[in-house]
């Protein structure tokens, strides 16, 4: 499957497939955006998947104020309003937990690792047009998990494990080898460390250059200690830019 049009069908049903699983404790919440903002995330794949974009960011899963609002990976609001140009009418959960509630665009939280990835590229390429005639930006997994309890504790998915996570990661991979397929990806670069080893698991020997930049987590010591320099040497190091 290459073609745009038949990624975005296989996204609805990856949207289907993910809806029918249950994950048990810690999880206690579990926000789907491909459902509640699917919207914009199909504006995201109709406007910037094109097809021949060699190089593919991919992150872990969605972030309580980024992707969790705005359906678009790293989707932090302003980032994906003002420099995306995207904005659509976003539905809330079935269950929200209600010290993480999902307002849309209208939420006043800035997620500091969209606005560091968005931003280098922003500052490399000036406008979306050209960072995506080459790339493309995803996610592993497009759930976010959430502990019940006072503070809905974010839960990544690498900190979960049984029966039904194996068949999530299952689902999910083989929509990843759909989207690598679609882009023609040469370069696959992790956003992080769960995220190479997600693409390492998944294609192997294949002939793709796997490799990773320092996640921009505010979370992470070192992603506060100049993330973006430490990105550009990455990347450079890659042979990306």
């Amino acid at each position: 499957m290459r073609s745009v049009r038949h990624f975005i069908q296989a996204t609805r049903e990856l949207a289907k497939e993910l809806a029918g699983l249950r994950f048990g404790p810690p999880v206690r919440h579990v926000y789907h955006p491909l459902d509640y903002a699917w919207d914009a995330h199909e504006q995201y794949l109709q406007r910037y998947l094109r097809g021949k974009q060699p190089v593919l960011f991919l992150g872990m899963n969605p972030g309580p104020f980024g992707m969790a609002q705005t359906g678009v990976p790293f989707g932090e609001v302003r980032a994906v309003r003002d420099w995306l140009g995207i904005h659509a009418r976003v539905r809330r959960p079935r269950a929200e937990h209600p010290r993480k509630p999902v307002l849309g665009f209208d939420c006043l939280r800035s997620e500091v690792s969209g606005r560091r990835l968005w931003g280098l590229f922003r500052r490399e390429f000036g406008t979306p047009r050209k960072f995506f005639e080459h790339h493309f930006v995803y996610n592993c997994c497009p759930l976010l998990f959430l502990e019940g309890g006072v503070t809905g504790k974010n839960l990544t998915p690498d900190n979960l494990a049984g029966d039904v996570v194996h068949k999530m990661n299952l689902v999910c991979d083989r929509h990843l080898v759909r989207l690598a397929e679609c882009c023609a990806t040469t370069c696959a670069v992790g956003v992080g460390n769960f995220a190479e080893r997600r693409l390492r698991a998944v294609f192997g020997n294949d002939g793709l250059i796997v490799g990773r930049i320092l996640h921009p987590s505010p979370a992470s010591p070192a992603a506060n200690r100049g993330w973006e320099q430490a990105a550009r040497r990455d990347l450079q190091r890659l042979g990306v830019w």
